[in-house]
């Protein structure tokens, strides 16, 4: 009876916390209506697939007029040169298409995925650590974060690519902990994997939302085949006669092969299939864009160099942004981004006294105590996983790796801290993993000091994030009080 009432508290328990990021970032998030930072080029480029199945050029004026509820001669006919997939585009219309073009429907759909984050996230933690309160936990760091908070309430890419990042990781945790199971009894081969299937789905839309979601497909490959091999070589069922050679070439074909058909196989078919409408209308980008006479799919393989070109060619590498930053200093919050700011408002607006003014910012600006203690606890996780070898700090540290090590490469380029909320969901996993180490060890004392401390970071951290929450939202407030919240000069 006991392990039934735990099993329904590990739903109950996250869908709670979910519930809580979803109404936390649904309130107002229509406001204000208008383009926002990015949101000017996937916002638009949804409502044009939605129209005619492929993004197009905006006409002039284009943002002013849907601010003014127009819908309707806001494209030419000709096609878009886009930076990015078409996957998370598509999500984006899907809110358009329940409630139009306004601040709420190109929105809403990032709000529910921010909010099912956090339900898988706290999930996956309860997996890692067999906790329910820290799977909790973990859901509640990610509700409280002001970058993930912000990412969550705009038509932004990155908010859909943590998303499916994040319910990756998860169903290839829960096929490891399934095969683990089965090998406990029998070393059958098991090439039909639900949870592996279910994973490549995601990787592929991942990378069908940013390019930068191969890296991790190609991590979480390697981990999936150096799982499998290493509890077929651990256990007691295997022949320890059979010769080492022999053995590990006929597993590492029997493993690697289903793993490489259920998600890179799967992650490619999934991709090409978000580029759906491109490829039913592949004549209008072969005509502006010069893709030569083949086939629609080596037409598409151009529009991919195209791209990639854009990306890593002297265009973007000669340009600057005030809010652009290092890799290294993302999690440390060192270069937060402003992605709208009304500045010298009436002092009448926000009841700012004499000599002050009114000020309206919304600011991708991260939870310092979340990402300062996640800084310090991702160290720690190195620091175990070398002690222990266990593949669960294992699993966080090489994640964590395949989503900020990449962007050092590219710092040539603008590239912004908002990159970084791809990282955060392993981040905070590495704060409860190492709780989940330091209660395994401590003495009954140590244990109350431990949970006291981490009642007094909890309450301490979601103070912050309703003293940082006016920057977040983009609420009218007294310059002062904005610089009030700007602790470091490269915070402005």
């Amino acid at each position: 009876m006991r392990r039934v009432d735990e099993r329904v508290w590990g739903w109950i328990g996250p869908l709670g916390v979910a519930l809580l990021a979803f109404v936390t970032r649904v309130w107002h998030v229509g406001s204000p209506n208008r383009l926002l930072f990015d949101e000017t080029y996937y916002a638009k480029h949804a409502w044009s697939m939605l129209e005619v199945g492929y993004a197009r050029d905006a006409t002039d004026g284009a943002n002013a007029r849907i601010a003014d509820g127009e819908t309707t001669r806001l494209f030419t006919d000709l096609p878009t040169q886009v930076a990015h997939p078409e996957g998370g585009k598509w999500m984006i219309a899907l809110g358009e298409h329940i409630f139009g073009l306004d601040g709420f429907g190109w929105r809403i759909s990032a709000v529910v995925v921010g909010a099912l984050t956090v339900l898988v996230l706290a999930r996956l933690v309860r997996r890692l650590t067999g906790s329910t309160w820290l799977g909790c936990l973990a859901g509640l760091l990610l509700c409280v974060d002001g970058l993930h908070f912000v990412m969550s309430r705009l038509a932004l890419l990155d908010g859909f690519l943590t998303f499916w990042i994040v319910s990756a990781v998860a169903c290839l945790v829960a096929d490891r902990d399934r095969i683990a199971h089965h090998l406990e009894t029998s070393l059958r081969w098991r090439p039909l994997r639900p949870w592996q299937l279910l994973a490549g789905v995601c990787c592929g839309m991942a990378i069908a939302t940013k390019w930068s979601g191969l890296f991790p497909l190609a991590v979480a490959g390697l981990l999936v085949v150096g799982w499998e091999l290493l509890l077929r070589w651990r256990s007691p069922l295997r022949d320890p006669e059979a010769p080492r050679a022999a053995w590990w070439g006929r597993a590492l074909l029997f493993v690697a092969g289903p793993a490489f058909v259920s998600l890179v196989l799967v992650a490619l078919v999934v991709y090409v299939a978000t580029w759906t409408g491109w490829l039913v209308h592949h004549e209008v980008y072969a005509a502006r864009f010069d893709l030569g006479d083949g086939n629609r799919f080596s037409q598409l393989w151009q529009f991919h160099l195209l791209d990639y070109q854009f990306h890593t060619g002297e265009y973007l590498s000669e340009q600057t942004h005030p809010y652009q930053s290092d890799a290294w200093g993302w999690t440390i919050l060192s270069r937060p981004v402003a992605v709208d700011a009304q500045n010298d408002l009436p002092a009448a607006m926000c009841g700012a006294g004499r000599g002050d003014s009114c000020i309206r910012v919304i600011t991708l600006l991260g939870n310092p105590l979340v990402w300062w203690l996640g800084s310090a606890a991702v160290v720690a996780s190195a620091a175990m996983w070398v002690w222990e070898r266990s593949w669960k700090h294992g699993l966080l540290l090489a994640m964590i790796a395949a989503l900020w090590l990449p962007w050092f490469r590219f710092d040539d380029r603008p590239i912004f801290s908002f990159y970084a909320v791809t990282m955060l969901p392993f981040i905070i996993a590495a704060i409860c993993l190492v709780l989940r180490d330091v209660w395994d060890t401590a003495g009954p004392l140590a244990r109350r000091v431990l949970v006291g401390g981490v009642l007094a970071y909890v309450v301490v951290t979601v103070g912050l994030f309703w003293w940082f929450h006016p920057i977040l939202t983009g609420e009218t407030m007294p310059r002062s009080a904005w610089e009030a919240r700007m602790w470091f000069r490269s915070w402005i």
